[in-house]
């Protein structure tokens, strides 16, 4: 059976507050995926005729309201992912970027989608965390995080 791939932008803003690196988060909620778990800022799938790098920069205007140039998103880890359930939608390349540059605030801007925005340090992450984006954030904190990662097989 050949295998088929879902890909999706993550886009993980962040910031240093004195000597603690900070990272935006959501709360995820009316997705039926992961709801009421913090989950990366801003994060989607790659639509049809559209680069990874221009799905992250319109996931971060869609669901934080703040506007990146591609140049300023920088590659922190592809992700080959699965369930293990064979199902299509299960199946998933993921392609994470950190971002320190941006223009406007963040805000929540889908609000069905999303119940809370918050900055949490890296050394203190909220819980529950969507596990496999649990895994990156600590490769943020010096941890090993290679430049491409398989998680779930």
């Amino acid at each position: 059976m050949r295998f088929r791939v879902v890909p999706a932008a993550y886009v993980l803003p962040l910031r240093r507050v004195g000597e603690i690196d900070e990272v935006l988060l959501q709360l995820r909620r009316g997705t039926g995926y992961m709801d009421g778990h913090w989950a990366a800022a801003a994060a989607g799938h790659v639509e049809v005729d559209e680069s990874v790098q221009a799905a992250a920069c319109r996931e971060v205007a869609e669901e934080i309201g703040i506007a990146v140039e591609p140049a300023d998103l920088v590659p922190l880890t592809t992700m080959h992912r699965t369930q293990g359930n064979h199902q299509e939608i299960d199946e998933r390349v993921d392609f994470f970027f950190a971002c320190r540059s941006w223009t406007g605030e963040p805000r929540l801007m889908e609000e069905a989608k999303a119940a809370d925005l918050r900055w949490y340090s890296l050394d203190d992450l909220p819980d529950p965390l969507v596990p496999h984006e649990r895994f990156v954030l600590a490769g943020l904190r010096g941890e090993d995080l290679p430049a491409i990662v398989s998680y779930g097989f």
